[in-house]
């Protein structure tokens, strides 16, 4: 294998945008006329939806390899990303799981504490030049990574389905997703300022500057594996720090193939590392290690609070991006359909896979019976199938033991009286036990005496209950101590207005499914985490405020 890099930057504004290379017949190559750059990547997601016919799912690091444009891109050798070079620990290697076939398609390296500090020591040699570039200079190597990750989105996107299994159009939505923090902070990093404060004597003056915060570790999940690690270093690289990466061992072969693109686009050696390896290892140094000045985690509440308790020693900076348990609440007056509509792209994307994704339905009872028989026609109507066949609307879960807490929360919600509407099982027959079918529980007026209303699936399941009115609603949604993501839906705007205000939650989508996009503020409250990712504000998290005071004057 070749050892370049992969990430992604933004182009100008007026180009034809063909990928260099068409996928195999199997599919249809992405070829779109862009007017902009913005338009190209939605452009991007929504050509996702024309699949070729349907294809095996890769049981084999050849099989894999033979499916893409450019098998650089494919790291199957267990290897890591650091300094600038791809290089094996002496580790034995893990296996990366296809979990739509329970199949072996790469090996995964086994990077521990020694191989941390290497990256980090980098990471501190690379920065103060890195640094020192003018934001409009690092902004054009994060451009040409943008284009270089359109160019090669097919193949990224083929990889991911095959690691993490969800279908290829919304793996191809998220390399278009991973790719817009890259456009936006390739812009948004000169755009970085001080101020000069009014002085208080007339013998001082007070100038306010913005600085890069340092080394910055980041800890990534399994279920974004792109776009949770374009989110934290292109902002990061673009304020002008270092960033060592600890992506999920499940799927370490998107964060490789970013790493190849991104020393492709130019970012200089130790700047980006990608460390492969040992959980517990790996972030015990990055907690620990005086040099690393921040740390990003995105995955469970749970490991959030063991990473800020080991930041604390070294009083780090952390932007934590916890789990959630997003309630969906669907007044009388609500337009039903498009009710249904957002509660199913809410659930069932990524297979329910998604830290904000609805777990609790609260219906009012006008409706309740009208909502739940809709969402149960078009959940059984999916097709659940391997990522990379066509019309594929989910695919299996990421590995053979997740669907386990979504059989427990239906067992529990079926024994204390709740119906099963649909789904409610695994179904191996579609290639692994990792395949469990959408399903859609009426739980009516229980609710806090079941598992699931206290606790995230993180599955395809869909538990619906029944509430009377505006002040039981918003009772029943602010009971968790997550607060995440929120959604409500609703024709009074008064109404609108003041369960917007009253929801104890980040985000919250008002007649709105789509919550997150490279410009919004993404992140929580209460334990759902601390900071905030993307924008003007993802930026913030990398820099310092330093005052300057001139006297004598």
């Amino acid at each position: 294998m070749s050892t370049m890099m992969v990430m992604r930057v933004m182009t100008p504004t007026t180009m034809t945008m063909t990928f260099s290379r068409s996928l195999p017949s199997r599919f249809h190559s992405i070829g779109v006329n862009s007017p902009s750059p913005r338009s190209s990547i939605r452009n991007i997601a929504a050509s996702s939806s024309s699949q070729g016919p349907s294809k095996e799912s890769p049981s084999s690091p050849s099989s894999l390899s033979a499916l893409l444009n450019d098998p650089c891109l494919f790291r199957d050798e267990g290897v890591s990303f650091i300094d600038g070079a791809f290089s094996s620990s002496s580790s034995s290697k893990k296996p990366v799981i296809n979990p739509a076939n329970g199949q072996t398609i790469a090996l995964a390296d086994a990077a521990a504490a020694e191989e941390t500090q290497k990256a980090i020591s980098a990471a501190k040699r690379a920065m103060p030049e890195w640094a020192a570039q003018t934001a409009k200079a690092r902004g054009r190597v994060l451009r040409k990574w943008f284009e270089l990750i359109r160019q090669n989105a097919n193949d990224l996107a083929i990889i991911m389905t095959a690691e993490q299994g969800k279908p290829l159009k919304e793996a191809r939505g998220e390399i278009a997703y991973a790719n817009s923090f890259l456009d936006w902070y390739a812009e948004e990093g000169r755009r970085v300022s001080g101020m000069v404060l009014a002085p208080t004597q007339t013998t001082k003056r007070q100038l306010v500057v913005r600085q890069p915060v340092g080394v910055c570790a980041a800890i990534t999940p399994w279920n974004f594996p792109s776009a949770m690690i374009t989110r934290k270093a292109a902002p990061a690289l673009a304020a002008g720090c270092s960033m060592v990466i600890k992506p999920s061992e499940a799927t370490p072969l998107s964060a490789l193939a970013l790493a190849e693109l991104a020393k492709r686009a130019g970012v200089p050696d130790g700047v980006l590392s990608v460390v492969v390896g040992d959980a517990s290892d790996i972030g015990g140094v990055m907690t620990s290690h005086p040099d690393v000045r921040k740390l990003t985690f995105t995955g469970s509440t749970r490991v959030g609070k063991l990473l800020s308790e080991q930041c604390a020693s070294t009083v780090k900076n952390v932007t934590m991006e916890l789990g959630g348990n997003a309630p969906f609440l669907v007044f009388d007056d609500a337009d039903v359909d498009a009710a249904v509509a957002d509660a199913m792209a809410t659930k069932f994307r990524n297979a329910g896979q998604v830290c904000t994704a609805t777990n609790r339905m609260l219906v009012q009872r006008g409706v309740y019976n009208e909502f739940i028989e809709k969402l149960a026609a078009k959940t059984e109507a999916m097709s659940v199938t391997q990522g990379l066949d066509a019309g594929c609307d989910m695919g299996p879960l990421f590995d053979l033991s997740a669907p386990s807490k979504a059989e427990e929360h239906v067992a529990d919600a079926l024994a204390k009286g709740s119906e099963l509407l649909t789904g409610g099982k695994r179904d191996a027959s579609k290639g692994s036990d990792a395949f469990y079918l959408p399903t859609v529980v009426s739980c009516g007026d229980r609710n806090v005496e079941l598992r699931a209303f206290g606790e995230e699936t993180f599955g395809p399941v869909a538990n619906v209950y029944r509430f009377d009115d505006e002040d039981a609603a918003i009772a029943m949604a602010n009971n968790t101590r997550m607060g995440l993501s929120a959604f409500c839906h609703t024709r009074d705007m008064s109404r609108a207005w003041r369960v917007g205000e009253a929801l104890e939650y980040g985000m919250v989508g008002l007649n709105e499914g789509a919550l997150s996009d490279e410009v919004i503020p993404f992140g929580g409250c209460k334990e759902s985490g601390l900071g905030r990712e993307g924008g003007v504000f993802g930026i913030e998290a990398f820099l310092e405020t330093k005052l300057m005071v001139f006297g004598r004057i």
